[in-house]
C-alpha cells in the first residue's frame, strides 16, 4: 500500500536520524506509559506513526496483518487501537469485528479513501471515531486522545462524579460507564454509550446532531452528520426501540433527537 502523504509540517517533525524524532519538546516514551496498537499493512507509515505517538510520550507496537492485530489487541492493556482499513486478507472492518465481539478497547480507524460508506459502515462495527490518512499527525493525536478521555472515568469539573442518569427504566451511569435497562446491561461501544448519556442529560429536550457532535466529540471534526443516525439506530436495536412508536428516543426531523421522559409524557 502507498504511503499516504500527510502535511508538510508533520514530515518535517518525522524527519530526523533513524530512532530518532525531531519534534519540539520530544520525550522518550515513558517505560509506565500507556500503550498504543498499530494495525496496518503500510510499514513505513507505521513507523512514521510509531515514531511520532512515542515522541509525546506513549508506547507503541505495530502489527502488519489482521489477524495478528486481532490476537494482539485482545491481549489486553491497550489505552487504544489504531486501525487501518485497507489491508490484504483480513481487513480493517473483519478485525473490528472480531475485537469487539471480545473488548471494548477503543478503536480509531484510518482510510486511505475518505469514502463516507466506509466511515459509516466503520461506526455501525464499533469504531469509536474514523480519520482519513491524509490528515496531519497532530490531528491524529488530537482524535487518539479524546477517543481514549470518552472511554475512561466520566469525571466531572470539580473532582466529583456525575451521578447516574435515571430515565424510565433505563439507568446511564457516568462514572462507572454502565448502562442498565430494568436489571439488563446493555452492551454499548463507548461512543454510543457518551450518545446516550448526552440524551439522558437532556432528557425530555430535543438535542440537534451538531449539539450531540459538539458534546461527545469534545474537538474539531470533520461534519459527518449521518455518524450520528448511524450511532442512534445502533442504539435502538440494542434498546429494542421501534422508530415509528418509540419508547426511548424520539426522532424530530430536520431538528434532532429526544429521549423520551416518561414523567413528562
Amino acid at each position: 500500500m502507498t504511503t499516504p502523504e500527510t502535511v508538510d509540517s508533520d514530515r518535517e517533525v518525522l524527519r530526523g536520524s533513524p530512532g530518532t524524532v525531531a519534534h519540539p519538546g520530544q520525550r522518550p516514551a515513558d517505560p509506565e506509559a500507556g500503550r498504543i496498537l498499530l494495525i496496518d499493512d503500510d510499514v513505513e507509515f507505521g513507523e512514521l506513526l510509531g515514531e511520532y505517538l512515542q515522541s509525546v510520550g506513549y508506547q507503541t507496537e505495530a502489527v502488519h496483518r489482521g489477524d495478528a492485530g486481532v490476537e494482539r489487541a485482545l491481549d489486553g492493556g491497550w489505552l487504544a487501537v489504531v486501525l487501518d482499513v485497507m489491508m490484504p486478507g483480513m481487513d480493517g472492518f473483519e478485525v473490528l469485528k472480531a475485537i469487539r465481539a471480545s473488548s471494548d478497547v477503543p478503536v480509531l480507524m484510518l482510510t486511505g479513501r475518505g469514502d463516507e460508506t466506509d466511515v459509516v459502515v466503520g461506526l455501525e462495527v464499533g469504531a469509536d471515531d474514523y480519520l482519513p490518512k491524509t490528515s496531519s499527525m497532530r490531528q491524529l493525536l488530537a482524535r487518539l486522545r479524546a477517543v481514549m478521555r470518552r472511554s475512561g472515568g466520566a469525571v466531572r469539573d470539580g473532582g466529583g462524579f456525575e451521578a447516574d442518569l435515571v430515565v424510565g427504566e433505563l439507568r446511564v451511569c457516568p462514572s462507572t460507564r454502565r448502562c442498565l435497562l430494568g436489571d439488563e446491561m446493555l452492551d454499548l461501544t463507548p461512543v454510543e454509550f457518551e450518545v446516550l448519556a448526552a440524551l439522558a442529560r437532556a432528557r425530555g429536550r430535543v438535542r440537534s446532531r451538531d449539539a450531540l457532535l459538539a458534546e461527545i466529540r469534545d474537538r474539531e471534526y470533520e461534519v459527518f452528520d449521518r455518524s450520528v443516525d448511524m450511532h442512534i439506530s445502533a442504539l435502538r436495536r440494542k434498546l429494542g426501540d421501534d422508530a415509528k412508536n418509540p419508547r426511548f428516543i424520539r426522532t424530530y426531523r430536520s431538528a434532532g433527537y429526544m429521549l423520551i421522559d416518561p414523567e413528562r409524557e
